[in-house]
């Protein structure tokens, strides 16, 4: 027998039983933490844990720290993501047990109310969206994720989203709001913007999301955006147009990219008059200078 078709009979194994399957559909859809899966289920810790530990060891989720809190999650990166896909398409949409499930998670995590972007915002999302159309979003890295807006807007672009923060406040609510809008294909991590735990050139398109200006080392911070941005890849740079740290990014823009190998468009500040952000693309500037 193929290694392929034991791995997939085994997979149907661990599966077969309803209370993991369950749980594989629910981090399928959202990270989730065991807390969340015993409400969900209404099952023990002890039995959730269980079952999370049969799925991680077939390698149908994965387990990740952030904090003092665990996630669990469905990945669809790497080698057998594609195993997981052709599994999930596998299960009944229209099943009420599993819709009864999401809608649990969605309840646990809490409604938020539905906010219009302020006007000062709503030029920036514009002009994430034409940079969508303009190019594939691919893998999508946002340095400096927040509350995951940015996450919002360009997950249904990007073929994978994760985000990144130090704020653990804000991947709680980064989490939730992907969640609500269910958007499955995004991740929320805490890491550091001077190692990024990222194997090098694994993004498409990675974002400095207003980062920049508190930075104390921006060269170690673009030069680690260099290093996973993929050859032919997009950098995005945004900053606030207000303060003395916007300044001093954006007349220093050009030489930290000169410095850590990339080259970098003329910082523009973006169309309408109650806009506060400016943003500059760059690239592998050895890639720019040749297309040039």
């Amino acid at each position: 027998m193929l290694q392929g078709t034991a791995q997939l009979l085994a997979h149907f194994k661990v599966l077969s039983d309803p209370v993991r399957l369950r749980l594989f559909v629910l981090c399928a859809n959202a990270e989730c933490s065991v807390s969340e899966l015993r409400s969900v289920t209404g099952l023990s810790q002890p039995r959730v844990s269980q079952h999370l530990k049969q799925l991680t060891g077939a390698g149908l989720i994965e387990r990740f720290r952030d904090g003092q809190f665990v996630f669990y999650r469905v990945g669809m990166e790497g080698a057998v993501a594609a195993e997981r896909r052709r599994l999930l398409a596998l299960v009944p949409t229209d099943d009420p047990v599993f819709g009864r499930d999401i809608s649990r998670l969605r309840d646990l995590r809490g409604s938020v109310p539905v906010r219009a972007p302020a006007s000062a915002d709503r030029a920036l999302y514009q002009a994430l969206v034409e940079l969508a159309v303009s190019a594939p979003i691919g893998n999508l890295l946002d340095i400096g994720s927040g509350d995951g807006d940015v996450l919002k807007l360009l997950a249904s672009r990007a073929r994978r989203a994760v985000g990144l923060d130090t704020d653990p406040d804000a991947r709680r609510n980064a989490r939730r709001e992907l969640a609500l809008a269910g958007l499955p294909n995004c991740t929320v991590r805490q890491g550091s913007m001077y190692e990024l735990a990222y194997a090098d050139g694994e993004f498409d398109t990675v974002i400095l999301d207003d980062v920049l200006g508190d930075a104390d080392e921006p060269l170690a911070a673009l030069g680690e955006a260099r290093r996973v941005l993929r050859p032919g890849g997009r950098l995005v740079v945004l900053a606030r147009a207000d303060g003395e740290a916007r300044h001093d990014v954006v007349a220093g823009l050009a030489g930290w990219c000169s410095q850590t190998g990339l080259m970098v468009g003329a910082p523009r500040r973006l169309a309408g008059a109650a806009s506060n952000w400016f943003m500059a693309v760059a690239g592998h500037a050895l890639e720019r200078a040749a297309n040039a």
